[in-house]
């Protein structure tokens, strides 16, 4: 991102934002921790395993309406939905956020809402 370091108080990634833009998870989480402030926050979010029926019917349903390509069943499965155009939507287990957390020396606060989604939230350490 074109901003400084320190730029921001809140850094918010959410409606599945870690898994969204095509780059490596932790490329995506020490960006945000890089234009954060020390002891600013960062908040992320993603599907919840709980929501896989209703996310896959809602990309169905998207992809009948012309708005995605055809889903491609076989290539869809454990927390991906794959298109055939090529186009993929993950998403990050309570797991693999308090991994990516821990890589960078972060405690995240996990919270599962409606048992739709994810959201996780850390701090950017304080400077000492």
């Amino acid at each position: 991102m074109a901003f400084g370091d320190g730029s921001f108080d809140v850094v918010v990634c959410i409606q599945n934002g870690i898994c969204a833009f095509g780059v490596p998870r932790n490329e995506l989480l020490r960006e945000a921790l890089r234009v954060a402030r020390p002891g600013g926050r960062l908040i992320f979010s993603t599907y919840s395993d709980a929501f896989w029926e209703d996310r896959l019917s809602w990309f169905e349903l998207q992809s009948s309406k012309g708005l995605l390509g055809p889903i491609d069943h076989r290539a869809t499965g454990d927390g991906v939905i794959v298109c055939e155009d090529g186009f993929r939507s993950g998403a990050a287990t309570r797991w693999e956020l308090e991994e990516l957390c821990g890589e960078l020396g972060l405690t995240p606060n996990i919270t599962e809402v409606d048992e739709s989604s994810l959201f996780c939230e850390a701090s950017r350490p304080c400077a000492t």
